[in-house]
């Protein structure tokens, strides 16, 4: 895994062409499946495959089995739910292009859970157009973008017969919940999974007036505070002001999670954190980026976070402690004149190089063990292996062939920029097949991912279409095939 060393969106290119590569009959009959390729996306969006929800799991399944059933019908071989402990892999092959690169193509049918409903303009599962977007849960992240690269596959077998490169499918149903069981399933099948990179349909692109692509994403870390005062919540008129509250001393335990200033309050937490270049830094700066237009789209008044930094460099260089969540005592309609027993907090971090999940879940967990508040009981229990952070060398063939295709589909330079959030895929992939990955979405950060009201850009089904074929038939050029 490199680092990237060179300027942000610079031409370190050995195909520099605004011509789209692809056969024009592959792009005409694109085009004209266009209206059936969306109702069939518009099937597997309709699907709650929500991986977090143990009562979702016919649901996680059917939308696997819906995946296996298209890869069948484009002509792939091999088609496979590969089973795990968790839910399965749909898996595809087609290795009929000689010495040309053999690509995998990730993607995942997992989603999140559509709460709060109430906020939703239309129903979360039910696909609704408007204003040349669709609306519906999962439809940016992840089905739509994966659909587009089965699509394209898809078409190519119809028109030409055949592909130009070699292509694995690995299509999971855990990314939402880290992953779990994806290392498992590539340990178990190495033969089928042997790739010379990873084109990942996850990831989403930065604006949606620019085209862009990543060469970094951040790490994560996921974990949960459970603290308890007393056997049982009292009676706040008896036993109020007297013993411990438990909300009252998570609050005071999270609050001291950061300083003053915004920084992480937690001792070694920066410690191994490696800096960004002079000259990323530098390209990263030049960025046309609006600090108050992105405080208007996202309805928030200031900025605020680690000082000395900027935005940017806090969304993609900097490592974050975020509090996802708190809970505790009554919470029903109307009130209740309890003392709690106990309370609970959820939290995120996002990490960069050269942090380790390991080393910060032992800091983070030293930190509350030692500040707990007198007459409190803490237990720490991490959600997962977590991810370290990705990153991607600026000459990677697979970047240069990405770079090309955005190049030739929308007729300006793209842009390479970080990635705040994080995509563990990297790292397992990493691991696992020793292989890199380069980010080919269509989605936009700004389409309501995880939140209500997620939506997809109609327009941007046809743009990623003809970027993947572009994609296809560029790939052997830059890996010298």
């Amino acid at each position: 895994m490199g680092h990237w060393s060179g300027a942000v969106g610079g031409r370190r290119t050995l195909i520099v062409t605004t011509t789209n590569l692809a056969p024009s009959r592959v792009l005409a009959d694109l085009d004209a499946h266009l209206e059936g390729d969306l109702e069939a996306l518009f099937d597997l969006v309709r699907i709650p495959s929500v991986s977090a929800d143990p009562q979702r799991g016919s649901d996680v399944r059917a939308a696997a089995r819906l995946l296996a059933t298209r890869l069948g019908a484009a002509g792939l071989d091999e088609v496979a739910l590969l089973e795990s402990d968790g839910h399965p892999v749909v898996s595809a092959t087609w290795r009929h292009a000689g010495d040309a690169p053999t690509i995998l193509i990730y993607g995942h049918y997992d989603v999140q859970p559509p709460d709060p409903v109430d906020r939703w303009e239309t129903p979360p599962f039910e696909p609704t157009v408007r204003d040349d977007r669709v609306y519906a849960r999962g439809v940016s992240d992840d089905k739509a973008p994966m659909s587009i690269a089965l699509d394209v596959v898809a078409s190519y077998l119809r028109v030409e017969g055949a592909l130009p490169v070699n292509v694995v499918f690995a299509l999971e149903g855990e990314e939402e919940i880290g992953s779990t069981s994806l290392a498992a399933v590539l340990a178990a099948h190495p033969d089928r999974f042997r790739a010379d990179v990873v084109v990942s349909a996850d990831g989403a692109m930065w604006r949606a007036d620019h085209p862009s692509t990543m060469h970094s994403a951040r790490g994560l870390l996921a974990l949960e505070i459970d603290l308890s005062t007393a056997s049982k919540d009292l009676h706040s008129g008896r036993h109020g002001g007297s013993v411990p509250n438990a909300i009252h001393a998570l609050a005071r335990l999270v609050a001291g999670l950061h300083d003053d200033g915004g920084g992480v309050a937690v001792a070694g937490f920066y410690d191994d954190v490696v800096a960004p270049t002079t000259a990323l830094l530098a390209a990263t700066h030049a960025l046309p980026f609006d600090e108050r237009a992105y405080l208007s789209e996202i309805g928030a008044a200031t900025t605020w976070g680690e000082p000395g930094y900027g935005t940017l460099e806090r969304q993609w260089y900097r490592p974050t402690l975020e509090i996802n969540g708190m809970w505790g005592g009554y919470l029903g309609t109307g009130p209740k004149t309890v003392v709690p027993c106990e309370a609970h907090a959820k939290l995120t971090c996002r990490l960069v190089a050269d942090q380790r999940p390991d080393r910060v879940f032992e800091l983070i967990e030293r930190h509350l063990l030692e500040h707990r508040p007198h007459g409190s009981r803490v237990h720490v229990t991490r959600h997962g292996e977590g991810a370290g952070a990705y990153h991607l060398h600026a000459a990677h063939p697979g970047l240069r062939a990405v770079l090309g295709a955005l190049r030739a589909t929308y007729g300006v330079e793209p842009w390479v920029v970080g990635m705040g959030g994080s995509v563990p895929i990297c790292e397992t992939f990493q691991r696992a097949l020793g292989i890199d990955t380069v980010f080919f979405s269509f989605a936009v950060g700004d389409e309501d991912i995880h939140a209500p009201n997620e939506f997809f850009r109609l327009e941007r089904l046809t743009h990623g279409r003809h970027a993947w074929a572009d994609l296809l038939a560029r790939l052997p050029l830059e890996f010298g095939a």
